[in-house]
């Protein structure tokens, strides 16, 4: 019987560290892996798959962290239009878990990833993997905790596009090439860019809730029109920066032919992202679409460097 109960806890608490959304992780080390796959002709699965434990360890504790500091700033608390992609877990408010708890589990994750990182670290003798390391560990945990709460300040959104986008892609390729070069940089932005989107968009059900807190994210702070321009803008340019890819490198012509498969979703999430929408309660058509295109951009992506790779001479 204790068996069992203890059993059904891991189970409580690894549902609140919101798995479903941990492809946002998951998706910047499968594009720079396989870019550097692409790029070297080598891969090393451990590496691999010691990067992706650690950055959804991670990324588990970071969304553990932001719920605990959610609810001691009340911002989930006064939210009263939480969606299945916004507005936290709800497990603290749901009294499923207690504040505590949830700051245990998330401090126990956090320290997890940390101890997978030294691994990789001690592995590759690398000061940029431990660098690289520090920042997400930092970024995810200060996201929502004092003093820092970078997702308080207006600077959330770019963070996030650093943490789940640019830094993990080039982190994934050094690993699978041991260097250092501009390559990986316009698949990173694009990746960058569809994580950007995600987390914008799913602030708008949360504006009334993020403003009475005074949690001044991109939304609040420029207010619903203006926001959904940014987000179209955004959606724009990774597909023109896929383009300008394509003509610079030779390596992602066969990636941004695949990423270009995905632009029905991009129309319809451009669709979707309009402020009679957005405004209203209990609408989150948009935050799924968006969802969506990040899941399929990214594979997209992966994809295409894979094949390239597998299609190379020196593989």
């Amino acid at each position: 019987m204790k068996s069992r109960l203890q059993h059904s806890n891991l189970v409580i608490l690894f549902l609140a560290s919101r798995p479903k959304f941990l492809v946002a992780s998951a998706a910047p080390v499968l594009v720079g892996s396989a870019l550097g796959f692409a790029v070297a002709g080598t891969f090393s699965s451990l590496l691999f798959i010691l990067a992706l434990l650690a950055i959804m360890s991670l990324h588990s504790g970071a969304n553990m962290a932001n719920d605990y500091f959610d609810h001691t700033s009340r911002n989930d608390w006064v939210n009263r239009n939480p969606t299945p992609f916004s507005g936290g877990s709800r497990y603290i408010q749901k009294a499923i878990l207690s504040p505590k708890a949830v700051l245990f589990a998330a401090l126990t994750a956090l320290t997890f990833g940390s101890v997978v990182g030294v691994v990789i670290v001690l592995l590759t003798r690398s000061l940029f993997i431990l660098i690289l390391g520090l920042l997400g560990l930092l970024g995810g945990f200060f996201y929502t905790a004092p003093p820092v709460r970078l997702g308080y300040r207006s600077v959330g959104e770019p963070v996030i596009a650093l943490l789940f986008g640019l830094l993990p892609v080039y982190g994934s390729y050094y690993l699978q090439t041991q260097t250092l070069d501009i390559i990986p940089l316009l698949p990173a932005v694009i990746v960058g860019i569809l994580i950007f989107l995600v987390i914008l968009i799913n602030e708008f059900p949360d504006v009334a809730a993020d403003a009475a807190v005074n949690k001044r994210t991109l939304v609040v702070r420029f207010g619903i029109p203006v926001s959904v321009w940014i987000y179209r803008i955004a959606l724009v340019a990774s597909f023109i920066i896929a383009a300008a890819a394509m003509t610079i490198y030779h390596t992602f012509v066969l990636a941004g032919l695949c990423y270009l498969f995905t632009l029905p979703i991009a129309v319809a999430a451009i669709r979707s992202a309009n402020k009679e929408d957005l405004a209203e309660l209990g609408r989150y058509r948009a935050s799924q679409i968006t969802v969506l295109l990040h899941s399929a951009g990214a594979l997209a992506l992966t994809a295409g460097f894979i094949i390239f790779g597998l299609r190379s001479p020196t593989v």
